[in-house]
């Protein structure tokens, strides 16, 4: 540790050296970083709801004058002051805030009036800031309102040459018609833009509330009674909800979040909503339909969300969807067409929702500077609260600095009637005495701001100085000063003005084409019920099994009689025809069942994989059979002791490799068969060649076991050969050769299960399988 008792040493230089550890260094410094990116970079005001470099191009353009009547200047010169007075910082960085306050697919009330390529919604950028042109627009005229009226604190800017307001007086709720997006060190802000009109009318019937509990503004302050101020906001919320339903997005779309959601939203300042594109069904000819998508969710790229769906569509995604076209102008414009007119539009628009940026769920975390400069995470109504406070705030200002002006224009009017009154004796003063205003202010008891005003006055405005006049104008005054020292002296007329002031916000944003709701609201999520494998590109495989356990896929459903190739000295085993999203079983002669997904089965013209590399099996089991995963369906299992059970299909799919155990033998005896259980009768035949029939609802069903005897055997060296499920009235059927038999009279065989079994009909196959 460094001895705290000795002086500094000196450096060089004339100044001084401190010892201090890394990280206290660190700390500091990255706590000055983390300060000055939330207080001057990230986060907005919530009073005027401009972040500093927005404000700053603001005034910079007011004190270029570009408001709305007067023309266009380059922005390459609006930028150049703004970073050359104000802010010391990239001219990209700057020009790129500046068009967005320009682009009416970002800003919903843009602040910025541009002249030339501003950007699209496609995502290109605006043209070099040599080429384009800007001035302000009324929104900015609203917001800049009284600013040369003291209304607002203004302070030097970072060379300490120029002035630059603190913030700007807000005539208009910019922060929530806007909204805020920002990134600091810690924290981040997230603000969608709403409806000025429906802002303004949120703002009245808050006033409402506070004119009704009948509160004071100290009574609600920010640090006064924490209880009444919180009891306020929370009794505004609900009348502030009935004029708001949610965002109101430049780019429109159709709002789905809930009621309750949006609720707990604004009250916590913290959540989110879903918004979706505004799409319609349009008939095509010969019966055929596509679907518009007019609107598009906010901040989404038009031209990168055709990518997305096109890359979708590429890997098979979206099996719903056949194309999609671009017919936008000025206006979007998404042509979706349908791979089959038999699709539903809104399951085929539900699927797209899932998948692509058709639908977002934009973030709400109003997150602002507060009065104070205080960082904080504020609900609606703190949020317009604030703005109101402000409005009283520039209000008062703006009244004081006009009674200020009125109280000098009085006393120098005042000055003009003795002049009026003794105008040879004036005449006379000035042209005589060596020191006229002390002489003027000595003989007619002036102040010194009259005798200034009276030795200003040229001679040409002696013909103007009329009584009538001059008592005319201040009996004018003095009647707006009475008024004006009315107005100061009563909060609620003071509220009256401020109402006064947001109807006529109301009224000049709320209205008209810039404020007519774009986002559509209070529509609930469609009760659209969409299967998850309709993401997934279903096409038609056939898997094939050889003799020696080598299984591929082939695309198509390829004949059994078509010819395969198979290595030298194996042979075709089975095949079944699937769809690349099923589920194959296989059953093997150790009674367990193994599940494999078609899309991982090897496809191609080459001989496959070995199934012991795909599921856990010994080389010694071999498969019985193979089948396509069926909801419903049934199967009868059976060992070569003749004893067997019925199954669920879905009792037969393993989740792992290992397989699953469902068919439990003796040892020495192995799994024979398993037989779709489709029917009413179980036909059943040994090696000693007795068959037997009996019914089917015989046999239990269980998803694990040995089973119950299907067929006993009396010689030790019979076992089961087959086993077939079939319906009574259509009768057992068999194959002989390439030719089918038919038995319809089966009383010969029929019994009970567990029975012996009599000697199959004439003609039945010497290999005792029904084929």
């Amino acid at each position: 540790m460094p001895d705290q008792t000795k002086a500094p040493p000196a450096s060089p230089d004339g100044g001084t050296i401190k010892d201090q550890t890394l990280a206290t260094a660190l700390s500091e410094r990255y706590l000055a970083y983390a300060m000055s990116t939330i207080m001057s970079r990230s986060l907005p005001d919530v009073r005027d709801g401009l972040k500093p470099v927005h404000r700053r191009l603001l005034w910079a353009m007011h004190q270029l004058k570009l408001d709305p009547a007067a023309g266009f200047k380059k922005c390459a010169r609006i930028v150049g002051d703004v970073m050359g007075k104000y802010h010391p910082h990239g001219d990209a960085a700057i020009y790129d805030a500046m068009v967005r306050l320009a682009q009416e697919f970002a800003a919903r009330y843009p602040l910025v009036e541009g002249q030339g390529n501003f950007g699209n919604i496609d995502g290109d950028n605006a043209a070099a800031m040599r080429y384009t042109e800007a001035r302000l627009t009324e929104v900015a005229q609203a917001m800049l309102q009284g600013i040369d009226e003291n209304t607002v604190d203004f302070r030097a800017t970072y060379d300490g040459e120029e002035q630059e307001p603190v913030v700007l007086p807000a005539a208009f709720p910019n922060l929530l018609a806007n909204g805020a997006n920002g990134i600091a060190v810690g924290m981040a802000t997230s603000i969608p833009p709403h409806n000025a009109g429906e802002l303004c009318a949120a703002a009245l019937a808050q006033l409402q509330v506070f004119r009704d509990r009948k509160l004071g503004l100290e009574q609600v302050a920010l640090h006064a009674d924490g209880t009444a101020r919180a009891e306020f906001l929370d009794a505004s919320l609900a009348p502030m909800l009935a004029a708001i339903p949610g965002p109101d997005f430049p780019t429109g779309g159709v709002l789905v979040e809930p009621p309750e959601a949006i609720r707990e939203a604004y009250r916590t300042g913290r959540g989110g909503f879903r918004l979706r594109a505004r799409w319609e069904k349009v008939a095509a000819k010969n019966g055929t339909w596509h679907v518009i998508v007019s609107e598009i969710p906010y901040q989404v790229q038009k031209a990168k969300l055709i990518e997305q769906i096109a890359a979708l569509l590429e890997e098979k995604k979206l099996p719903l969807l056949g194309d999609i076209r671009d017919e936008s102008t000025d206006i979007v414009r998404l042509v979706l067409e349908p791979k089959s007119r038999t699709v539903d539009p809104a399951v085929m628009m539900e699927t797209l929702f899932r998948a692509t940026d058709l639908e977002t769920r934009l973030p709400l975390n109003m997150n602002a500077l507060d009065a104070e400069r205080t960082p904080r995470v504020m609900g609606l109504p703190e949020v317009l609260w604030s703005w109101l406070e402000h409005r009283h705030v520039v209000l008062v200002r703006r009244t004081e600095h006009r009674l200020a002006a009125i109280a000098r224009r009085l006393e120098i009017l005042d000055g003009y009637l003795v002049v009026y009154l003794n105008l040879d004796e004036v005449i006379r003063i000035v042209r005589e005495e060596d020191k006229p205003k002390e002489a003027l202010m000595a003989t007619f008891s002036l102040t010194e701001l009259q005798a200034n005003a009276i030795l200003d006055m040229r001679l040409r405005a002696l013909r103007k100085l009329e009584e009538m006049e001059i008592r005319r104008e201040h009996t004018k005054l003095s009647k707006e000063q009475k008024g004006l020292q009315a107005l100061m002296g009563s909060e609620p007329k003071r509220w009256a003005a401020i109402e006064a002031e947001i109807e006529t916000t109301r009224k000049a944003f709320g209205d008209g084409p810039l404020g007519t709701r774009r986002t559509e609201t209070g529509r609930l999520l469609p009760a659209v019920l969409v299967d998850e494998a309709a993401f997934v590109e279903r096409e038609p495989i056939t898997v094939i099994l050889s003799e020696k356990g080598w299984i591929r896929a082939q695309k198509g459903h390829v004949a059994p009689e078509a010819e395969l190739r198979f290595k030298e000295g194996d042979q075709l085993h089975t095949w079944v025809h699937a769809q690349s999203t099923d589920r194959v079983v296989l059953f093997a002669t150790n009674g367990r069942a193994y599940t494999l997904k078609a899309e991982t089965i090897p496809r191609g013209r080459g001989d496959g994989q070995p199934v012991r590399l795909m599921v856990d099996m010994t080389n010694e089991d071999t498969i019985i059979r193979m089948f396509v995963h069926a909801e419903g369906h049934r199967f009868l299992v059976a060992a070569t002791d003749g004893r067997g059970f019925l199954v669920k299909g879905e009792d037969l799919l393993a989740e792992k490799r290992t397989g699953k155990q469902v068919l439990v033998t003796e040892p020495g005896k192995e799994a024979a068969v398993c037989v779709e259980a489709e029917g009413d009768h179980v036909a059943v035949i040994g090696t000693n060649r007795k068959l037997l029939v009996f019914p089917l609802d015989q046999v239990p069903e269980m998803a694990r076991g040995r089973g119950v005897q299907l067929q006993s055997y009396k010689d030790a060296d019979t076992i089961l050969a087959d086993v077939k499920v079939f319906t009574r009235k259509e009768g057992l059927t068999w194959m002989l050769g390439d030719r089918q038999r038919l038995e319809t009279d089966l009383t010969t065989w029929r019994g009970n299960r567990a029975g012996a079994g009599k000697a199959p009909p004439n003609g039945f196959p010497k290999s005792g399988r029904f084929g």
